[in-house]
């Protein structure tokens, strides 16, 4: 039950940050020892506690778009640029998903992800040029394929749902807020969609002693990640996404260093 309790933890405060809640889900595990139900589904599972917290923060906006949804062209045009963003991991998530579970799904994949994802960061960092979209809703549907395309990099453990949400966000243009909240929105159909897809293809694996499991990590990193949501935009206009970078290199390096010692 505490191995639950610790990975529901780092499971929130990971996800909405550019350093990979499910590579440090993988590494956490490895480390721990942490046996669970089948088919990784504790750590995608959990994932949703981390996608009600923003539900939950940012219900009000949600709430208004969808009472709005036909009426309203700005209401309109964010749930259009989310669901196109969405479309890209769909189709790849379902096409590849028995590959990324079976072969990607291993800490030393994480760990080098880790450090390379940390790297490019640096680079973007240093050459940003001037935003041009300051809002959500000025997205446009191209735009927003995009950067559903650059999301579908973090099919790679260690890359980062949020990190190539973001990344690729300010690569195109977004400003940083944008560019955050962005990655947030995106996230709740795409992690709905996959949590979904994984308790499916692994429904009859499932004991009742996994639930109890799941319920401990799933509320644990809804709380956590409440923390998370209400904090790190402020955090990122402050100090850029730059020490996520040095995290993620440092990480992944000593990772690296265990793993040899270990193998």
């Amino acid at each position: 039950m505490f191995g639950a309790l610790l990975l529901g933890l780092v499971e929130g405060l990971t996800e909405f940050v550019p350093v990979s809640s499910t590579g440090h889900l993988i590494l956490l595990v490895e480390l721990i020892g942490f046996q669970g139900p089948p088919g990784a589904v504790f750590e995608v599972v959990i994932q949703l506690g981390a996608i009600f917290a923003v539900c939950f923060v940012y219900r009000q906006k949600l709430t208004r778009v969808a009472l709005h949804l036909f009426d309203d062209p700005a209401s309109f045009a964010f749930a259009r640029n989310v669901l196109l963003a969405f479309l890209p991991a769909m189709v790849l998530g379902f096409l590849l998903h028995g590959f990324i579970k079976s072969v990607l799904f291993s800490p030393w994949v994480v760990s080098v992800a880790l450090i390379l994802g940390g790297i490019a960061i640096l680079v973007i960092e240093r050459n940003l040029r001037t935003p041009r979209v300051h809002e959500i809703e000025a997205i446009g549907p191209l735009l927003a394929i995009k950067i559903g395309l650059c999301q579908t990099l973090a099919m790679i453990p260690g890359v980062s749902r949020s990190g190539a949400t973001i990344m690729g966000g300010l690569l195109l243009g977004l400003d940083r807020k944008v560019a955050t909240e962005f990655s947030f929105f995106l996230a709740i159909p795409t992690m709905f969609a996959a949590t979904a897809y994984d308790l499916f293809k692994n429904r009859d694996l499932l004991a009742a002693d996994d639930l109890g499991l799941i319920a401990v990590g799933f509320v644990t990193a809804f709380l956590a990640a409440m923390l998370v949501v209400r904090s790190v935009i402020a955090f990122i206009s402050r100090h850029g996404f730059v020490p996520f970078a040095w995290y993620r290199i440092a990480v992944g390096c000593l990772m690296l260093a265990l793993l040899v010692t270990l193998d």
